[in-house]
């Protein structure tokens, strides 16, 4: 199937990630344009999205080189497993990671939302997790729901204009994902799994998807909805 990615400039953050840089090899292999940003790049500018100076001026980056932006990746954060398990619940620990993880998103969608608004075309889309889902662990679960809640709001913002806004929440992510799904958990995907969602969403093809926070790997067991 072709995404119609052809030409297009996609911006993804946190490119130098384990997901992220499957969503970049993937959008290349779609024929997309791709800006790989990150803390620590290896091919693309330097970018930390809890910098709104930074953020900023990324953007601005592109659009002078490019001059359009399409398309918005945002798999940066913090890995979960950089997190205080004794701490899950101290409110410090709580901020710092929806800074990290919901704040950068929200710092990254808005500087691009104006743009693509006024082009008629553009698709967001954010990585959060299945943590969303599940009690146990409150920075987990907060930091992943807020980015969710976020990206509706936004969505919902700009309805109608031909730019989407969704999110993706993995449960486990390994390069060897497990068929079965144990009561309670969500189930397991590869980065690869991840980015051939990314890649539909954000191509011309996911026009008609926005507002959705869509789980990779079988939905936590034993939920419903959320």
């Amino acid at each position: 199937m072709d995404l119609g990615l052809d030409s297009r400039v996609v911006l993804v953050v946190g490119a130098t990630g384990l997901i992220g840089r499957a969503v970049v090899d993937r959008l290349r292999r779609e024929g997309a344009t791709v800006v790989a940003a990150s803390r620590h790049p290896e091919d693309g500018p330097v970018l930390d999205a809890q910098d709104a100076e930074s953020v900023r001026s990324a953007v601005q980056g592109v659009l002078r080189e490019h001059g359009r932006l399409d398309g918005l990746v945002v798999t940066a954060a913090p890995s979960a497993r950089t997190l205080d398990a004794a701490r899950h619940a101290d409110p410090e620990q709580v901020l710092g990671a929806i800074d990290a993880k919901a704040m950068s998103f929200l710092r990254l969608a808005n500087e691009v939302l104006p743009v693509m608004v006024e082009a008629g075309y553009g698709r967001v889309v954010g990585v959060s997790g299945q943590n969303a889902f599940l009690t146990g662990n409150v920075t987990g679960s907060v930091r992943n729901a807020a980015l969710i809640v976020a990206a509706k709001n936004l969505a919902d913002g700009v309805a109608g204009t031909g730019v989407t806004v969704n999110t993706v929440s993995p449960g486990t992510v390994t390069a060897t994902p497990v068929a079965e799904v144990e009561p309670g958990r969500g189930g397991e995907s590869s980065p690869a799994q991840i980015a051939d969602l990314v890649a539909f969403l954000v191509s011309p093809l996911a026009g008609a998807v926005s507002g959705e926070s869509i789980a990779v790997g079988h939905r936590v067991r034993g939920v419903v909805s959320s």
